[in-house]
């Protein structure tokens, strides 16, 4: 018996105790009639919480709970009471948890959904919309397929082959490659795991690109030195014959050594510490520029300097000489004999750029987007009469990348380049000492400092 029904019984007895005390000392009658109103009071006041609580229980609100009018009631409503407040504290924390989980499937960078055995979108996180196309507000309850029409895709989703992952390719103006893997879990319910793999796959690919360049690259000057070394033992040469295969021999070693060192320049970039913030002099800079420039042109070119020398560079000095440097060979080599070449620094509080432009035989605009990937050439032909690696670029932008830089390429066919490396003011400090503006306009005769 539990706790309400031995209320009731003793509500009874007591009851009948009280009546049969009134019968025995005035009149039974009196006595039986007290027993039946305190029963018929029972009964209203039980048939009246009883019509309460169905009334609640037809609208069962969080928080009105009705009050019982009798101890026995009191009883039952105040427990009906703490077990709503016990149901309500528990619904809120499987909300905060379902809430925690959702953020944490937000915070995700790879896309999440959830299916039903439908393939029907159940739930889905800001990634997955981004990239399936999707959204979760409207998309809710509609089947995968209908969305992501690819016939590939739609055929993996039919096969439900799930123990594999599948491989998706959108084109949304840029190739976006995707690796799908779905997992069976709970009552017929599937999870859908998206991953982008499009810069795995491009540097795969890069990758792949690098090793058959290299090889190439290597294979070629490999190639001709073994056929000379094979003519010369070979065959009876006279002294002006053997000196000249000896030296295109020596061209091609040397070509191979230049290919090494700007391998191993990259490779240093790639994995060296950020760079320190030391101070590079743009006055002492600008002068070995010219001096570099002098000598490669050989007279060739007039060139014309202008460096406003106000602000130095912080950074390392050895990248921003290697990539100011690259910039300045490459307008040499590829600038016809009698072009012009102008090579500028300029800064300001905002930050600074320093600029080579030349008038030689410029760039189709189909071939900037890819100059500065490694080995890449537009005439791998001409790169090789004027001596280039095809890795000059790529240490440019790696070199400046590493300084938070910008390399802009500008160019037109037939009319020449502009190649421009912009710093932000984090990377600029006052001079120590404020000299007179670099400028030099010397032709033919090579470059000579301004006095």
């Amino acid at each position: 018996m539990n706790n309400t029904s031995r209320q009731a019984a003793a509500q009874i007895v007591l009851l009948g105790g009280i009546a049969l005390a009134l019968g025995e000392f005035f009149r039974p009658a009196w006595g039986w009639s007290l027993f039946a109103l305190g029963l018929l009071w029972m009964v209203v006041q039980h048939q009246r919480n009883l019509a309460r609580l169905e009334r609640w229980l037809v609208h069962p609100l969080p928080g009105t709970v009705p009050e019982g009018s009798s101890g026995v009631w009191d009883d039952l409503f105040a427990a009906i009471y703490h077990h709503e407040r016990a149901q309500a504290w528990r619904l809120k924390e499987y909300e905060r948890t379902l809430a925690r989980f959702r953020l944490a499937g937000q915070a995700l960078t790879d896309g999440v959904v959830v299916l039903d055995g439908g393939n029907r979108i159940q739930w889905c996180n800001e990634t997955a919309e981004r990239q399936l196309g999707i959204h979760y507000q409207t998309d809710a309850g509609q089947p995968l397929q209908n969305l992501v029409r690819q016939p590939d895709f739609v055929e993996f989703l039919a096969a439900n082959d799930f123990g594999r992952a599948f491989q998706m390719r959108i084109d949304r103006g840029h190739e976006l490659v995707l690796l799908l893997q779905i997992v069976s879990y709970g009552e017929d319910e599937r999870l859908m795991h998206v991953k982008d793999v499009t810069q795995a796959e491009r540097l795969d690919r890069m990758r792949q690109d690098f090793v058959a360049n290299v090889s190439h690259e290597l294979r070629t000057p490999l190639t001709v030195m073994s056929g000379f070394l094979e003519t010369i033992r070979e065959l009876q040469l006279d002294p002006t014959q053997r000196e000249h295969y000896l030296s295109l021999m020596s061209d091609q070693s040397l070509r191979m050594l230049r290919i090494v060192e700007d391998l191993l320049t990259l490779s240093s970039l790639e994995s060296a510490p950020p760079p320190q913030d030391q101070r590079i002099m743009i006055n002492a800079l600008m002068a070995r520029l010219r001096e570099d420039a002098e000598a490669l042109s050989a007279g060739r070119h007039k060139i014309l300097m202008q460096a406003a020398t106000g602000f130095d560079l912080l950074g390392s000095e050895f990248e921003i000489q290697s990539a100011f440097s690259n910039l300045v060979s490459n307008a040499v080599r590829y600038t016809p004999a009698g072009g012009e070449i102008r090579i500028n620094w300029q800064a300001d509080s905002t930050g600074g750029i320093f600029t080579v432009t030349d008038s030689g035989i410029g760039i189709e605009k189909t071939h900037l987007p890819r100059l500065t990937e490694r080995f890449y050439r537009v005439d791998r032909g001409r790169s090789r009469e004027t001596g280039g690696t095809g890795l000059g670029l790529a240490i440019v932008k790696h070199a400046l990348m590493r300084h938070q830089s910008q390399l802009e390429i500008q160019s037109e066919l037939g009319k020449g380049s502009r190649f421009s490396a912009r710093f932000s003011s984090r990377r600029l400090s006052a001079a120590l000492s404020i000299n007179p503006p670099v400028a030099s306009n010397r032709g033919n005769q090579g470059l000579q400092a301004a006095k």
